[in-house]
């Protein structure tokens, strides 16, 4: 039996464990993750990274990895609805390719394809595998107790022949999927919001397909031929990989074929076409009753599963990685006021619940949609047929479901942790104002700088005023914070007229997440009560 000692144990290594790793590293927090598989993915099912996972992966210094795992940069990455790949296209929605979409103004790290098994070898060799590394692969966690000073956990090194360890952490994070044995341990309820749905996978190769659709090439298909064909086929890899998401009926076989007649209806083209895998799935909307029970949390489809629809769910559990890091680090130094770690589920349950409902509106718009059958024909009625379910879509908003800011950023944490500034600074829109609780606004300082990358390491107090007499109030908050040990950080932008403008209010508070603490035209007459909010105290 060996023993170990570390401040945080995280028990899975899918990309929100990873995530949390790396944000837990980049504190100086220590860390054990393990992982029961050897990580290896053989059926990928995420595809893509969203446009705030991939500003916290910059914060992490891995984006510019991501981007160049090996996803075509002239690859279209529109999203198009089909009565089969390569015949008749009904709506399409134009995103240009990551070489040449513009560029979005309240954003440095648009979203970018990535499938799953790019992104999890990227992110292991990232966080280190052992023996390098705090990454245990093939480790699997048997059990666990907890007391009030922290957690004792039985785990199996199945790569080291079933050796038993045993590891004594500070705290237990739980990012092992939906079915999460950690969350069923700690008597955590997650109740079912949604009809359970299933579906079936089909991965597969398609070398010339891409060559054969030419300009007809898109990101993502959504096929027309119900009942099974109404779901997404995907470019997995940009080259040759796809995968085709079919519908399982109630109370029908989960094949409605075999997989390669599923594929030959779903293509036109007649191309060479090799089955990889498949699986049946479960799809659940759940968000568990609590995020914690004393020392163990829980992060990802731990805490929350939803739709794959509108590409919220990894995303959302990225997210909870870079809320919960910075709570950690401060509990484990010592400066946390007993309310800071609670917080972490006061702001990230409204988030997940939020995220949970809106991919099911997208669901269910796929769900509900009525195909005629006209839309099949070679004449002129189905050209019509075409045209009124393509204007039906443009007005059911189909759109949203593949560019939804509002859910990505929009998002604003309202906790004792967030402060409501002077009257008038609380409210305004994410893209153009610093809101408390809202992630701070993004705009260029310079060549290749993002006012985003000020921000993750510490509070930091953002100074756009050049009035004189206000030094001493400056002092006072900076002494404030020091008293309490919270890393704070001043940072001066009177000279950046457009950063001011954008943030619209002569002082900032920006916390370790990158989310607004407060705002106001002076700082507070008490700085040390507003210190002590700030750290949940």
């Amino acid at each position: 039996m060996r023993n170990y000692d570390t401040e945080v144990l995280i028990v899975g290594a899918g990309p929100v464990g990873m995530a949390l790793a790396l944000d837990l590293r980049q504190r100086g927090v220590d860390f054990i993750e393990v992982e029961a598989s050897d990580g290896t993915i053989a059926h990928p099912k995420v595809g893509t990274v969203g446009p705030r996972s991939m500003e916290l992966f910059r914060r992490w210094g891995v984006a510019g990895r991501i981007r160049t795992a090996g996803w075509p940069g002239d690859h279209p990455l529109d999203i198009a609805w089909v009565t089969a790949v390569g015949d008749h296209e009904i709506h399409r929605l134009d995103f240009g390719t990551a070489d040449s979409r513009p560029e979005l103004p309240y954003t440095p790290e648009p979203e970018h394809p990535c499938p799953q098994h790019w992104l999890a070898p990227l992110l292991a060799r990232e966080v280190g595998v052992h023996p390098d590394g705090p990454l245990r692969l093939r480790c699997r966690l048997d059990g666990f107790t907890q007391d009030p000073e922290g957690v004792s956990a039985t785990l199996t090194d199945l790569a080291d022949g079933g050796t038993t360890l045993t590891v004594r952490a500070r705290y237990l994070v739980a990012c092992d999927g939906a079915a999460s044995p950690v969350r069923k341990a700690a008597g955590i309820e997650a109740p079912r919001r949604h009809a359970t749905r299933v579906f079936r996978n089909i991965l597969f190769r398609a070398p010339r397909l891409r060559g054969q659709l030419g300009e007809r090439n898109a990101l993502v298909y959504f096929l027309t031929r119900p009942p099974a064909l109404r779901f997404p086929l995907r470019s997995m890899d940009g080259q040759g990989l796809y995968r085709l998401t079919v519908g399982v009926r109630e109370g029908e076989p989960a094949a409605h074929g075999d997989a390669l007649t599923m594929v030959r209806a779903a293509i036109a083209p007649e191309t060479p076409v090799q089955i990889l895998s498949e699986n049946v799935w479960y799809l659940t909307h759940r968000v568990a009753e609590r995020f914690r029970d004393g020392r163990v949390l829980l992060a990802g489809d731990a805490a929350h599963t939803l739709s794959p629809s509108g590409g919220f769910g990894m995303n959302t559990g990225i997210a909870d990685a870079a809320d919960l890091g910075w709570k950690l680090a401060g509990e484990l130094a010592g400066w946390a006021g007993p309310g800071l770690l609670d917080a972490y589920a006061t702001e990230r349950r409204p988030v997940a619940e939020r995220s949970l409902e809106e991919a099911n509106v997208h669901l269910m718009r796929t769900m509900r949609r009525e195909l005629p059958g006209e839309i099949l024909l070679d004449s002129a009625e189905g050209a019509r047929a075409r045209a009124e379910l393509s204007a039906g879509m443009e007005r059911g908003g189909v759109r949203e479901e593949f560019d939804s800011p509002d859910v990505h950023f929009g998002f604003r944490y309202t906790s004792p942790l967030i402060a409501g500034g002077d009257e008038g600074e609380g409210e305004g829109d994410w893209r153009t104002k610093a809101v408390p609780g809202a992630r701070a606004p993004h705009t260029w300082l310079g060549e290749g700088a993002s006012t985003l990358d000020l921000f993750g390491r510490a509070f930091v107090l953002l100074c756009f005023t050049e009035a004189h007499g206000t030094e001493a109030a400056e002092k006072a908050a900076q002494d404030a914070f020091a008293r309490r040990r919270v890393p704070l950080e001043t940072v001066r932008l009177e000279a950046h007229r457009a950063v001011a403008e954008l943030y619209g209010s002569p002082y900032v508070l920006v916390r370790p997440d990158g989310h607004v603490a407060w705002c106001g035209a002076r700082l507070p007459a008490e700085p040390g009560a507003w210190a002590d909010r700030m750290r949940g105290a």
